[in-house]
């Protein structure tokens, strides 16, 4: 049975994937890396998510976010 390549398979290629920025964070870095992987302007992504963070469940929903997405790499 044929195995399925990995970004690690392949030296030099980056994944697209969905990162925590290192460099444009205040918290986690969640909502830098979402502004970066959909070329979107950081702060509009943090008014969004304060406004998502004033339930319980977006409070809960971003830690949840900041636990699950991998940090970028450097």
């Amino acid at each position: 049975m044929a195995e399925i390549p990995t970004p690690d398979d392949y030296p030099g290629v980056r994944s697209s994937g969905l990162y925590r920025s290192r460099d444009d964070r205040i918290i986690l870095g969640v909502c830098g890396g979402i502004a970066k992987h959909y070329n979107m302007d950081p702060t509009l992504v943090r008014v969004l998510m304060f406004l998502f963070t004033l339930t319980v469940i977006g409070i809960l929903g971003y830690i949840i976010i900041g636990l699950v997405i991998p940090e970028e790499p450097y």
